[in-house]
């Protein structure tokens, strides 16, 4: 049988867009034996509760029937279905107009950023389907990953297992899907037709990589990473092929992406499926000549383009004329405009109406978080008029101890590195300019400073990125205890210290702006902890 997997970009919630482009590529498709389409193409992936919407559900499933009339292609696409005992993640076959068949996924995902028994429920049977004279099991993303689903199929005669998937992206995820897809079809005598989603969904981001593997764990076809795609090929009994009179198609494999190039081309995407599926056209970053404002808006001026972009700069009485110019210099070489903003009467003025009341205490961190909070000001208030998306710029290490202001340099709609700790944001600043220098060499190389007051570095309140990075990827994203960390040969103090700043930090993440998530473990739909805790990791 030839068949085509066709890896789309859908958008929650856009029922008839997602009609419209699931249509036009099984119908671009030529003469293939089976068109197969995302999970949950129709509505988009994940729609969570929406699902508690009678009307959602009544208009996800006209446009199943306005696909089968319209598919001029035998097709599986995924759909929302309403079953006997509420709602069930289901793919459908069409074929002549009609909906010939209909699975029910039988697995469902609970864990990590996965919540689908709140909305589904299981399956209870298999489907078999006959196509172009092969035996094709349905099955949706987490069936597959079970070892048992693929032998009970082979074991019912089916010589092809079809999987329509919705598998959102975290480093390292796609070369697990890949070996997991061979382990399957080197364990039975079966192939595997996989195809997954792309593009973003607030947190998330689907990168597509859709593959067809043959027995054996021979890969044959795999599509684009992070872009939309199809790819064709004859799977199945050959002899029928040739029979036919047909050339055989053998398949195209597209690179896949690792590294540095697979995480912003994630990030990329991420940010660009935000804006646009949110309704926005521009974005504006706050440039203080820093690491982590360039990367974002090189991020940014590769997801929109340059004339979408708006950096802002906004020195105060701590900025120094180096970070100044870096912060020119990177909106010269990105292309993009650059408005100066000077806070320094604005933070006096704050600081004269604010006198009667702090005067005769001691200057803190106060007078530095004001500053912060002058500039988030500015940057919404550009946003209300201008109609931009402030891009929010703090990082992962940032973000996991609290080195951030809350209603300052936190205010945003959307933050693109959120969950890139600082150590990969150099790695993936030094690989964005390996493509094309855009990024200032000092704005890589000086110490990280927030400017705040004179001489300050980051270090004056935190460990060497590289020590607090490792700690927090134990502590956050591994869920390790003080003293296993301790174990890798960091000091007891250091380790202590920063578990104590994660833990104090849950309310000001519970307010932070979105990110694309690019970890196993995100802050947000990944790992939810309660802010009101009396629960201490450090002890």
């Amino acid at each position: 049988m030839r068949i085509a997997l066709g890896q789309i970009n859908a958008t929650v919630g856009d029922i008839a867009g997602n009609l419209a482009r699931c249509v036009e590529v099984v119908n671009a498709a030529g003469q293939v034996d089976l068109v197969v389409l995302p999970e949950l193409a129709l509505t988009g992936y994940p729609p969570e509760d929406l699902l508690a919407r009678p009307d959602f559900v009544d208009r996800a499933l006209e446009a199943l029937d306005a696909f089968a009339a319209a598919a001029a292609t035998p097709a599986l696409v995924g759909f929302v279905d309403r079953t006997g005992a509420g709602l069930g993640n289901a793919a459908a076959l069409v074929r002549g107009g009609r909906i010939e068949a209909v699975y029910h996924k039988r697995l469902l995902p609970n864990y990590g950023v996965f919540d689908e028994e709140r909305y589904f429920e299981p399956g209870d049977r298999d489907v078999i389907i006959t196509i172009a004279g092969e035996r094709c099991a349905i099955t949706i993303c987490e069936d597959i990953w079970v070892p048992e689903t693929t032998a009970r199929l082979a074991a019912a005669g089916a010589s092809v297992v079809l999987n329509l998937s919705a598998s959102p992206f975290h480093v390292g995820k796609a070369g697990e899907r890949e070996a997991m897809l061979r382990a399957r079809t080197t364990a039975d005598p079966v192939w595997v037709a996989y195809c997954n989603l792309i593009g973003g969904q607030d947190e998330l981001v689907f990168d597509g990589r859709s593959v067809i593997v043959g027995p054996g764990g021979r890969l044959v076809a795999r599509a684009p990473a992070f872009a939309e795609g199809m790819i064709v090929a004859d799977i199945g009994r050959a002899a029928a092929i040739a029979a036919e009179g047909r050339a055989l198609e053998p398949g195209a494999i597209s690179a896949s992406l690792e590294g540095p190039a697979e995480i912003y081309r994630a990030l990329q995407l991420g940010l660009a499926d935000y804006v646009r599926k949110n309704g926005f056209t521009d974005a504006v970053v706050g440039l203080s000549g820093g690491i982590d404002s360039a990367l974002v808006a090189a991020i940014a001026t590769d997801a929109l383009g340059t004339d979408h972009v708006h950096g802002v700069l906004m020195p105060g009485p701590y900025s120094s004329d180096g970070s100044v110019d870096d912060a020119l210099v990177l909106a010269a070489n990105l292309g993009i405009d650059a408005l100066t903003l000077p806070i320094d009467s604005t933070f006096e003025s704050l600081l004269g109406t604010l006198e009667p009341a702090i005067g005769e205490l001691p200057v803190d961190v106060t007078e530095e978080n004001l500053q912060a909070r002058v500039r988030g000001t500015l940057l919404m208030a550009l946003s209300n008029k201008l109609g931009w998306l402030v891009l929010a710029t703090g990082n992962k290490s940032e973000v996991s101890v609290g080195y951030s202001t809350l209603y300052g340099d936190m205010v945003g709609g959307f933050a693109p590195i959120k969950d890139v700790f600082k150590t990969n944001v150099w790695e993936l600043a030094r690989w964005r300019n390996e493509q094309l220098p855009v990024i200032p060499e000092a704005t890589i190389t000086k110490p990280p400073s927030a400017e705040l007051r004179p001489d300050q570095t980051d270090q004056d309140s935190l460990p060497p990125y590289d020590v607090l990075d490792g700690i927090l990827r134990g502590y956050v994203e591994q869920d390790r205890c003080a003293d296993e960390i301790v174990a890798d040969g960091f000091d007891r103090a250091v380790v202590d210290r920063v578990i104590g700043l994660v833990d104090a930090a849950e309310y000001k993440r519970r307010q932070a702006a979105p990110g694309t998530r690019v970890t196993h473990k995100a802050f947000g739909r990944d790992r939810r902890m309660p802010i009101t805790n009396l629960y201490r990791g450090a002890e």
